[in-house]
């Protein structure tokens, strides 16, 4: 049976890849190359790497060596490819919807790839955007998502995030959020959490003063 929910906030937080921006043909494409030049299983990357940093991922998979000559290779791959990046459905409806409202985006891409990908989905930019290069540590830490809602003066159990990973749901409930989760990039039983939806087609917002009803259609986990 289909079971909605509806959340208040006074400020929404997002994700930018896999849960505003579908820029998945461009990153499988990177890291593909990275895992054929050093003998790595591309699918153990991608199930790892979404949601965190691109060096992290490195690190993980080759530790102790000098990722510097990859991450530049990584970067400019990511920089100049556009082609098949597209806003989530509903994703475009629903921040307009929110215009006037206190919202941000939260990314472990960095400003100038995260400003890259934002106009290439057509989607408004916020006015505050917090990426990977301004902040000391990355998901799954919470210092992303507080320093968007301090730079927004929004009391962070006041914020909802929308996350499609798991080092960012874990992130956002660090920072004493709350969280709806996006089955746009993994499935249920990874995400491991109570509220998910399909994508921004199963969601809804009414503004009532300062505040948003934010109405989900939840997605059936089975």
């Amino acid at each position: 049976m289909d079971q909605s929910v509806t959340i208040w906030c006074k400020a929404i937080l997002f994700d930018m890849d896999g849960t505003l921006v579908d820029s998945t043909a461009v990153v499988e494409q990177g890291w593909a190359k990275w895992a054929s030049r050093h003998g790595l299983h591309l699918e153990s990357i991608l199930k790892f790497s979404h949601g965190r940093p691109g060096s992290a991922t490195m690190e993980h998979f080759r530790p102790g060596h000098d990722h510097a000559a990859d991450v530049a290779e990584l970067a400019v791959h990511e920089e100049t490819t556009l082609e098949g990046i597209v806003a989530i459905p509903g994703a475009m409806e629903f921040v307009k919807a929110i215009q006037g409202h206190p919202w941000a985006i939260v990314t472990s891409a960095w400003r100038t790839l995260a400003t890259i990908r934002v106009n290439a989905a057509g989607l408004p930019m916020p006015e505050v955007l917090v990426p990977v290069d301004e902040i000391s540590k990355g998901k799954p830490n919470p210092e992303g998502f507080l320093k968007a809602a301090e730079i927004l003066g929004v009391q962070p159990k006041d914020c909802l995030v929308f996350e499609d990973t798991r080092p960012g749901i874990d992130a956002a409930l660090s920072a004493g959020m709350q969280v709806v989760g996006l089955l746009t990039t993994m499935p249920a039983e990874q995400l491991q959490h109570d509220l998910l939806v399909q994508d921004f087609r199963a969601v809804s917002v009414t503004p009532q003063g300062d505040q948003l009803a934010v109405s989900l259609a939840l997605a059936n986990k089975a």
